[in-house]
């Protein structure tokens, strides 16, 4: 009996330990299992970087997976990626990863989250089992749904044979004087954009940024960089345009432009913006610009705005009509509303052609008249019912366009 009961406790023990093993084998592949990706991340660089990739994430979609960033962890760097099938965007981030890997996460929450975590906080995200983001930043502690990397839509990147660099000054220029004048009537899409193409000039070739929504044009020129000359004639979306913008001044080198006849990208050294064209053909714009407009009236541009801002303000908001009287080195400006009342100012201008009155749109002028740079505007006219050509007398190189209205 005393050797059946050895035998006994000597397989009791051999089994303990295969136990014992079995479990330990079976706990290092559950921890292995659970932890996906983790790293930190200093909070400040996360929510600059989430920053510029939620922006281009739709608030409402049909595609879930398109409500997330997709967020991928190697090296030092955490690299952040958001489209909308149009607009895609890629950022890096300086981070700690622990542990590679990738997922997606919805993008507003994890920005809204991260935007309302202390100042200079350190944030730690874990890929847990299930598809679940832990984010932790002091005793703060999140658990995100996450969807599979692997349905989440890529832009091709096709061949773009078109290369050049603009300084971010000259682009935000370019951008800044066309993009107010971009028509936001979607019947009419080819004009949803700035139309960027090299125009030929009795001075020679020019990269020119064109805008208009068939009220008012801006039409901006810069010197043609090298690359760009036999590129062809793109619309760039105005969603692209708006995106691009929000990242120029966060620069001060140049911008990588390659271009295709579909697609364009820009490249901000840690971010990349890459964008469908608008597929369509942009009006001969030239046709609305007048040549033989022969009455100048020129004036300081800021008394001008501060007077048609002041004016305007019991115009209706369904028409923003302002009346413009010119007279002998006077300008009167007027406007009549049936609910609200009259209001009239006068200006000291510079002007000798004959007496006449126009009607315009005061927002419109107002938009034009917030781009020029010098103390005076040139405005060039020709009579009530024709177009207007207002003019930068510090940038010779940007020219607007003014449709007038009845009054």
């Amino acid at each position: 009996m005393a050797g059946a009961g050895g035998r006994c406790r000597a397989v009791l023990r051999i089994g303990c330990k295969l136990s014992i093993q079995k479990n330990t084998v079976r706990k290092l592949q559950s921890d292995k299992k659970k932890l996906f990706m983790k790293v930190t991340i200093e909070r400040n660089s996360l929510l600059k970087t989430l920053g510029h990739i939620q922006s281009v994430v739709e608030r409402r979609n049909t595609i879930p997976i398109l409500s997330n960033v997709m967020m991928e962890a190697e090296g030092d760097k955490v690299a952040m990626t958001a489209t909308d099938l149009d607009i895609a965007i890629v950022e890096s981030a300086d981070a700690t990863v622990i542990q590679p890997g990738s997922t997606t996460v919805p993008a507003h929450t994890l920005f809204d989250i991260v935007r309302k975590l202390p100042d200079g906080s350190e944030v730690e995200l874990s890929l847990e089992e299930n598809d679940r983001l832990v984010v932790k930043a002091g005793r703060s502690r999140f658990t995100l749904t996450c969807l599979d990397k692997e349905d989440f839509p890529v832009m091709s990147e096709s061949d773009m044979p078109h290369r050049f660099d603009l300084t971010a000054e000259e682009l935000k220029r370019l951008v800044d004087k066309a993009r107010f004048a971009i028509s936001t009537e979607e019947t009419r899409y080819y004009l949803n954009g700035i139309y960027l193409h090299v125009a030929n000039t009795e001075d020679g070739a020019t990269l020119r940024a064109v805008a208009t929504d068939g009220h008012r044009l801006a039409q901006v020129d810069q010197d043609v960089p090298e690359g760009a000359t036999g590129m062809p004639g793109i619309i760039i979306p105005r969603k692209t345009v708006a995106e691009v913008r929000k990242l120029i001044d966060e620069i001060d080198g140049t911008v990588a432009i390659a271009l295709s006849e579909t697609k364009i990208r820009f490249s901000f050294g840690g971010a990349v913006i890459t964008s469908k064209l608008i597929d369509g053909t942009f009006p001969d714009y030239s046709r609305v610009i007048p040549v033989g407009n022969d009455k100048l009236l020129e004036m300081d541009v800021r008394l001008f705005a501060e007077s048609v801002d002041r004016v305007s303000t019991i115009s209706s908001d369904k028409t923003r009509s302002v009346k413009l009287a010119l007279g002998e080195d006077l300008l009167t400006l007027s406007v009549s509303s049936p609910d609200s009342g009259t209001a009239t100012e006068e200006l000291a201008a510079s002007y000798s052609s004959e007496a006449f009155e126009i009607g315009f749109n005061s927002r419109y002028l107002m938009d034009i008249l917030g781009q020029i740079e010098g103390e005076t505007v040139q405005i060039v006219l020709a009579d009530p019912s024709s177009p207007t050509v207002l003019k930068d007398m510090l940038d010779e190189a940007a020219l607007y366009v003014l449709m007038p209205m009845r009054v």
